[in-house]
């Protein structure tokens, strides 16, 4: 379909975002992936704005399914989310403009007898909830949400942490996330240990459009204090997956088959602030109390934000020659590959 073909509303979706902070290169490549926005549970009967690749959305229920659409009505340009859901239409707060769940306006009560134009219609996104969150893509209707076995097994228990803001890009946080080296210096409050610091050998496969990479370490996962029933030396297995360009799922092998998964989705708000979603599912401790998984990952996550935060460049370099690397990066350089085969660009990316 060429320029001329396409409507004003599909024209609209591609085009970039006022004050883009992303090469155009790079924000029409991130553009074609789906990302989380938001926590299902708290998308109800009010309208939730959000913003993905800094395109302004609005999220709401309409008829018991979530909507996403831009967060705009095109009669005097005012945010949607700030209006309210009544009888399944999002009304604006400006002029009372009604849209219905696929988008088209149905009333203008200036005008109540007059006929509406069907050109007077928001711009609609998919929406996908999964694993608690709410998916979406800008610019793709093909479904591309990653794995994550253990929250449909009934054999495991399913926690959602708040979602967590971080003031850094989504492309840093993903590659701290499958550092294996930083452990011992960054999580020394949690579960890291100063005087445990090797990185043994290990090896990263790709499968498709994905990385996996298998680590052993006697780096237990248990936190401080917490009761650790394994021999002391024990190996520990942290298995990686990771979905381009910005999610990666972790299985941590506990003794006697017990199993914790986590999926790191960092949605990109913008090229230098990350909202970041993480899906916990695990089949053993199931009468822990909830709270203290939350409490201890957000911990994690509050000492990961601090080092993503203060990285310099902001943005990760694609370019291999940019950073010094050692074999324990296998993980993050085949992923900084892998970023660079999507089409972003060598220098920065997000």
């Amino acid at each position: 379909m060429n320029m001329k073909s396409k409507s004003q509303a599909e024209l609209n979706k591609t085009e970039l975002p006022r004050d883009c902070t992303f090469t155009p290169n790079d924000w029409h490549v991130l553009s074609n992936y789906w990302y989380p926005v938001a926590v299902a549970s708290e998308i109800a009967d009010k309208p939730v704005a959000v913003k993905l690749l800094d395109v302004k959305l609005v999220c709401y229920r309409s008829h018991g399914k979530v909507v996403i659409a831009r967060d705009l009505c095109f009669h005097r340009g005012a945010p949607l989310s700030k209006g309210w859901v009544e009888n399944d239409e999002i009304v604006c707060p400006y002029h009372g403009f009604r849209y219905n769940c696929e988008g088209a306006c149905i009333a203008v009560p200036a005008h109540p007898s007059s006929k509406i134009s069907p050109k007077l219609k928001l711009i609609m996104y998919p929406a996908i909830e999964r694993y608690g969150l709410i998916w979406t893509s800008l610019a793709s209707t093909n479904e591309q949400i990653p794995e994550f076995a253990g929250w449909d097994d009934p054999d495991f228990i399913n926690i959602l942490p708040p979602s967590f803001d971080i003031a850094g890009s989504a492309g840093r946080q993903m590659e701290g996330f499958l550092d294996v080296s930083h452990f011992a210096y960054v999580h020394t409050e949690t579960f890291g240990d100063r005087n445990n610091t090797e990185v043994p050998q290990y090896k990263v496969k790709r499968e498709g459009d994905q990385l996996l990479a298998d680590y052993w370490s006697t780096v237990s996962n248990y936190g401080k204090g917490q009761e650790n029933p394994a021999p002391e030396g024990s190996m520990w297995l942290r298995a990686f997956r990771v979905f381009a360009p910005f999610a990666a799922s972790l299985t941590v092998h506990f003794p006697d088959e017990a199993k914790l998964m986590i999926l790191n989705c960092a949605s990109p708000v913008s090229a230098r602030f990350t909202r970041l979603f993480c899906p916990i599912s695990r089949n053993f401790d199931k009468q822990a109390p909830v709270e203290d998984t939350v409490n201890f990952n957000l911990q994690v996550f509050q000492e990961d934000r601090e080092m993503v935060e203060a990285q310099t460049p902001e943005d990760l370099p694609l370019d291999l020659a940019a950073e010094a690397h050692i074999p324990a990066d296998r993980t993050s350089i085949a992923y900084r590959q892998l970023l660079t085969e999507l089409g972003l660009g060598r220098n920065y990316t997000s």
